[in-house]
């Protein structure tokens, strides 16, 4: 790699990190949307030492589909509508041309024919995309497709690539020719008078604690648009094994053919809602299945207040082991239940939107994998009302799939006159998300309901960008098994954890044994001035200890410290002079003052839950000692202690909170200097918005037992490393707790 693109690598690094906080972790309720069914097991489970182990139940991850085009070429050629696709030989410019400066590109010798119109402009994603029209169009209801900062086409943080690829259909024309989040480096583009060739030299994300590697990636491809409307896209080096590669033309016509209809006896003693009297499967423009249940009565419309628990099931049996549910629910919607009751559905392909219309009720999405065009498929459906069992499906009909085609192709092996396809692209992924509350009935049915939190370490990957997990729970009452209250958030769902009232919190998903988090220390020889990546703070902490290193698995206390901490923080707020303030949601405002009474291991620190250490100036301005990112590990503020039940309100010292933060400099030391409004907050001004915390201290809980999972696939045991390395955040995770609750609590990790 070239030292121009090493140096543009570390400064685009440098400057994500710098931004990451402000999104960082996002809400740990988003990623469980559409997923709250009761939890089951998926696993087998057994101890080793104080270690959990699960062995997971053949095939409940689904498959992992990797990247396999290296040293290839795909070609797209237009044909009739859509695209003829053929796997090549490398074709590979070498001369890439001018490096761009930013993702707006014009082309000033051709038009390029691209979505039914012609285009001589376009936007070059910095994670290997590039898109047509005005920049950040097209997006639905924030699902993909958007523009990114970077250009070209954008997906959700926590979105699963194996999913995002069918949400860009339609959003915004596109093509993706190694679309992976959260990749940087340099962008090039040259122009002939027939085509415009594209190149990109990127890396994957580096060092930071939701990172999969120290040291940067070689990601070099190259995509050629010609006059003609053809599409090359090649790849010479690639290290990342997962991305959406394809074509995105709209395809809005809205065409719909009749596939096939199931007519059905129905069940007279039903509600008129739930009585399915029928099941239109449809094509629409050649790309989705749109499937309509029609019932006896009127569907309950959306808003309607007695739909919270309606669920409409669709099975669809292809041939082989291809099986697929769709399934309707009916709940609250949006995040906390603003936006009143609505109906979500979802399963493979399917995208969440439903609509109703008297008494017809339809959702619509892509044809899940391993279906395809002229194949037989069983169908069958049920449908049940709030708290009732589910009834049993009629027996299912068998329906010939004609005019839809699976717009996911195998590219490596897809043959030329298998065209045309009007989109075209393959995800490539790594293993599907387990349901986290599949992962908890897994533990708790076989070991008991013993243990307040639960965090999973793996040798495998999941379909996910990035390294970390987010987390959510039940909030139980450990084992009083009590409700907490006065902290801004409400114990719920107990029952869909397996929980009898005692388990809290947990890791949404395992952690993968080889990402940053679960190194004990970075490797040697790494140097970096990013003042969120840990090594910059080497020489510091390595002061703290015998051998001059970094403490342990700082990464991996910096995660499950603010993870669990999310038990309890941050969601409360502050009523003041007759206003409202939430000093969150979901992590501590940055301008909120949080410093950290029993820091983990520097003099300042800030919470690792948010918020900063702010220091008045006295003339209107505030220098930020620590920032509200956790790198270094960093304890929690006196704000937090007192939500954890392990402080009393009379030992919560007034703070404040600063708000229309203004950049005004930095201090000699570095720190950055802001002028803000300045609002003093009481101990007090939170009690007066959210209510005493009950338990208070002297009968608030005190003493914790996490449970550490190592998860592994059917038929594998736990590698050295998972075992080593979880044993070593297992004890380290005992001593931070003790260290950054001043010792008022204690930690255990057993599954004893």
């Amino acid at each position: 790699m070239r030292t121009r693109d090493l140096v543009s690598l570390k400064k685009m690094v440098a400057v994500l990190a710098a931004a990451a906080w402000a999104i960082l972790w996002g809400t740990a309720a988003g990623l469980a949307q559409g997923r709250q069914a009761p939890g089951h097991p998926i696993g087998k489970i057994s101890t080793q030492g104080d270690l959990i182990v699960m062995t997971l139940d053949e095939g409940v991850l689904g498959k992992a589909n990797l990247f396999d085009l290296g040293g290839r070429t795909v070609r797209f050629t237009p044909d009739s509508g859509g695209y003829r696709v053929e796997n090549l030989p490398l074709r590979w410019d070498a001369e890439f041309g001018s490096e761009m400066s930013g993702p707006q590109a014009t082309l000033e010798h051709f038009t390029f024919p691209f979505s039914g119109k012609q285009w001589n402009a376009l936007s070059v994603g910095m994670t290997g995309s590039i898109s047509f029209g005005a920049p950040g169009g097209g997006g639905r209801g924030g699902r993909g497709g958007r523009g990114g900062r970077g250009g070209g086409v954008s997906v959700e943080r926590f979105a699963q690539l194996q999913e995002a690829g069918r949400t860009l259909i339609n959003t915004v024309p596109a093509i993706c020719v190694f679309f992976k989040p959260r990749m940087s480096g340099t962008r090039y583009l040259k122009e002939a008078e027939d085509r415009v060739v594209v190149t990109w030299n990127l890396t994957e994300p580096m060092g930071g604690i939701q990172d999969f590697t120290w040291t940067p990636t070689v990601n070099r491809f190259q995509a050629v648009l010609r006059k003609d409307g053809s599409i090359e896209m090649s790849y010479q080096q690639v290290t990342a094994k997962d991305a959406i590669v394809g074509v995105y033309p709209l395809v809005t016509g809205g065409e719909e053919k009749e596939v096939g209809v199931v007519e059905r006896k129905g069940n007279p003693g039903a509600a008129a809602n739930l009585d399915i009297q029928k099941i239109v499967l449809s094509a629409v423009d050649g790309i989705f299945l749109r499937i309509t249940l029609e019932t006896r009565g009127p569907v309950l419309p959306q808003g309607d207040a007695g739909l919270a628990g309606v669920t409409y099931r669709v099975a669809l049996d292809g041939p082989g082991d291809h099986d697929a549910a769709w399934t309707i629910r009916g709940g609250m919607g949006g995040r906390g239940g603003r936006g009143g009751p609505r109906y979500t559905a979802f399963g493979p392909g399917v995208s969440p939107a439903v609509t109703v219309s008297g008494n017809r009720i339809s959702m619509q999405g892509t044809l899940p994998a391993g279906f395809h065009e002229g194949e037989r498929i069983a169908v069958s459906a049920s449908a049940t009302g709030p708290g009732a069992a589910e009834a049993a499906a009629e027996a299912p009909v068998t329906v010939k799939l004609q005019g839809i085609r699976p717009p996911e192709l195998h590219l490596s092996a897809v043959k030329r006159d298998e065209g045309p396809f009007p989109v075209a692209y393959e995800a490539f992924h790594y293993l599907s998300l387990p349901n986290p509350r599949d992962l908890t009935c897994t533990v708790i049915k076989a070991l008991g309901d013993k243990f307040d939190f639960l965090a999973y370490y793996s040798d495998f990957r999941v379909d996910n960008q990035e390294a970390g997990t987010p987390s959510n729970g039940p909030l139980g009452g450990g084992p009083g098994g009590g409700a907490v209250t006065g902290i801004g958030a409400e114990q719920r769902g107990l029952e869909s954890y397996c929980s009898q009232g005692r388990f809290q919190w947990q890791f949404i998903q395992p952690v993968y044994v080889g990402s940053n988090q679960m190194q004990e220390r970075p490797p040697e020889g790494i140097t970096d001035t990013n003042i969120h990546n840990i090594v910059t703070y080497a020489h510091q902490l390595g002061q703290r200890t015998a051998d001059g290193k970094i403490p342990p698995y700082d990464y991996a206390m910096s995660q499950i410290g603010h993870e669990l901490g999310h038990r309890w923080a941050a969601f409360v707020s502050a009523k003041i002079g007759g206003e409202t303030i939430p000093l969150g949601p979901t992590h501590w405002a940055r301008g909120l003052q949080a410093r950290v009474p029993f820091p983990y291991q520097r003099p300042t620190e800030a919470s690792a839950m948010g918020g900063g250490v702010w220091q008045d100036n006295y003339d209107g301005t505030f220098t930020q000692l620590d920032d509200d990112y956790y790198v270094p590990a960093t304890g929690y503020s006196y704000l937090d202690l007192y939500l954890m039940g392990l402080l009393a309100p009379s030992e919560v010292p007034d703070f404040f909170m600063l708000r229309n933060l203004v950049p005004a400099g930095r201090d000699r030391n570095g720190h950055p200097i802001f002028k803000a409004d300045r609002t003093k907050v009481t101990i007090e001004d939170v009690i007066a918005a959210e209510g005493p915390r009950l338990p208070d201290i002297d009968h608030a809980q005190k003493k914790f037992n996490t449970g550490m999972v190592v998860v592994v696939e059917h038929g594998t045991k736990p590698s050295k490393a998972l075992i080593e390395r979880t044993n070593g955040i297992r004890e380290r995770w005992i001593d931070y707790w003790a260290t950054v609750t001043g010792h008022r609590a204690s930690m255990t990790a057993t599954p004893r």
